[in-house]
């Protein structure tokens, strides 16, 4: 897939700053300055979509690099979502995940109709087998 004119992609996930603005005006929970400078160093891989220097669209997959990993924080800005920029930092991401991740267990939380993106990259619903769960600890 490629990218809309002027946009380029880099494989690092953003500053603490625009992830967390981004979170935010992508409709994704908020997260605290110290959660988000403590959890961007330990991903594992993470991309960036740009247009010069503003922040269009994220993703990471975080896990313990081997065994298990996690899809999050796919977000894309409101006045860009609809054009694919979503769907290219899933590309990006399973392209990683197809060359890194052999054997693998990637699991990740759909939001909304968001599972008919990941379903594009092969992720199926894990019902009634097994549910997801989660917690937030404040």
């Amino acid at each position: 897939m490629s990218l809309p004119a002027g946009v380029h992609c880099s494989p690092l996930p953003p500053s603490v700053e625009e992830y967390r603005a981004l979170r935010v005006l992508a409709g994704l929970s908020p997260k605290t300055a110290e959660a988000a400078a403590r959890g961007l160093p330990n991903t594992v891989f993470g991309v960036s979509l740009r247009e010069g220097d503003r922040l269009l669209a994220m993703g990471r997959i975080i896990g313990d690099g081997g065994c298990f990993l996690q899809v999050v924080d796919i977000a894309v800005v409101p006045d860009r979502q609809g054009q694919g920029l979503g769907k290219a930092v899933m590309q990006q991401l399973d392209e990683w995940l197809r060359g890194h991740a052999v054997g693998a267990y990637v699991s990740l939380i759909a939001d909304g109709q968001a599972h008919r993106l990941y379903a594009q990259f092969g992720f199926a619903l894990t019902a009634p087998r097994s549910v997801g769960m989660a917690k937030v600890v404040a």
